[in-house]
């Protein structure tokens, strides 16, 4: 697959794709790195750690084919589609991106449709690691002014060892960009615990007496 780059000042989107245009704002951000390190970029697992960067947000979009219109601001990514974000990582059979007009340019939302995958990272508050929301449907809206991901089509999240599952095609769930979840609609929860493990030499319970 071959780079598609858009970037627009410190904001930057780039995509691997089947075709060999390069679309570039006129303050373009440092030059990319070479095709190789690219190939496997793409090959990275999009439920893995999400990675945390300094300075301008940049998004990468890996996808078999792709497409932009520069007057109305719209890319259409088919095929594969991965996406990985400092806020979110997320995977899709198509994904439509829709950037700000004008001097703010930047991600203003994005539509992912078939087959979708959306992680975001809950920050412990006592310190410890974040717990990983795992959230799968046939559809999804990244809205970034608010950082909010909705998932519908029979959604379901998983967060650590717990299950939410949508019971209803009209059941939405949201999670926000702390990895907090909210839904609305019929749903089903899954609550589990690991058993304890028993502290070796600790006796083993002696059984009842037979009455």
């Amino acid at each position: 697959m071959k780079l598609i780059a858009f970037a627009f000042l410190g904001f930057a989107i780039s995509a691997f794709a089947q075709t060999e245009v390069v679309t570039t704002a006129a303050q373009t951000s440092k030059p990319t790195s070479s095709p190789k390190k690219k190939t496997n970029e793409a090959n990275k697992n999009p439920f893995g750690p999400e990675s945390k960067s300094e300075g301008p947000i940049t998004t990468e979009i890996y996808a078999d084919e792709a497409s932009f219109d520069s007057s109305k601001n719209v890319g259409v990514f088919t095929g594969h589609v991965k996406v990985f974000d400092p806020r979110f990582n997320l995977q899709s059979d198509k994904l439509t991106v829709y950037l700000h007009k004008g001097e703010e340019q930047g991600l203003e939302k994005a539509i992912a449709e078939g087959n979708v995958g959306v992680v975001r990272d809950r920050p412990d508050p006592n310190g410890g690691p974040p717990t990983h929301a795992v959230g799968r449907s046939e559809h999804a809206v990244y809205t970034a002014t608010d950082g909010s991901v909705e998932l519908t089509g029979m959604p379901k999240v998983q967060q650590g060892l717990n299950l939410h599952i949508a019971t209803s095609s009209e059941t939405v769930m949201v999670i926000n960009q702390d990895g907090h979840l909210n839904t609305h609609g019929p749903s089903r929860t899954e609550i589990r615990q690991e058993p304890k493990e028993e502290k070796p030499g600790s006796p083993s319970p002696s059984p009842s007496p037979k009455q």
